[in-house]
């Protein structure tokens, strides 16, 4: 298991209009999500990487979409470009950060870690690896999920 990382990380959006930065603790590894929603949202596959809440400044405007009762995601309302996933915890409060690593040209030799709903994916989104996968039932029976994964 690779072992998080400590220092500046800077990214930013396709127009420039938000930039992200990590300071701090994050993991550079990429977790991939097949479910639906992502598929939806980002027209193929999910990539993001962990960043503790308290690491990221963003600045610049941001929207969000609350996509489940536990979570959203970000965007930048200028150029569109998916910014992150985070989990929202059951008092509203932000939990920590799956950002989009094309935001960060740091990212770019980053290593995959794990695939879920690897049995959903796009079949021309076969992901090459020695990596942790797990389909929708082995991912839904140890976490929070929405029922039938197309809301």
């Amino acid at each position: 298991m690779a072992e998080l990382v400590a220092g500046a990380l800077d990214g930013r959006c396709l127009c420039g209009a938000v930039a992200v930065r990590v300071n701090g603790l994050h993991d550079p590894r990429m977790g991939a999500c097949h479910c639906r929603m992502c598929q939806r949202w980002t027209g193929g596959v999910f990539l993001g990487f962990s960043a503790v809440a308290g690491a990221v400044t963003v600045t610049g405007e941001t929207r969000s979409f609350r996509s489940s009762p536990f979570s959203e995601r970000g965007f930048c309302p200028r150029c569109g470009s998916h910014l992150w996933f985070r989990e929202v915890h059951e008092d509203g409060r932000p939990g920590d950060y799956g950002l989009a690593p094309g935001l960060f040209d740091a990212a770019r030799d980053w290593p995959l870690r794990s695939e879920i709903y690897a049995d959903r994916r796009l079949a021309c989104l076969d992901l090459a690896g020695d990596h942790r996968r797990a389909s929708r039932a082995e991912y839904e029976a140890k976490n929070l999920h929405i029922e039938g994964d197309d809301p």
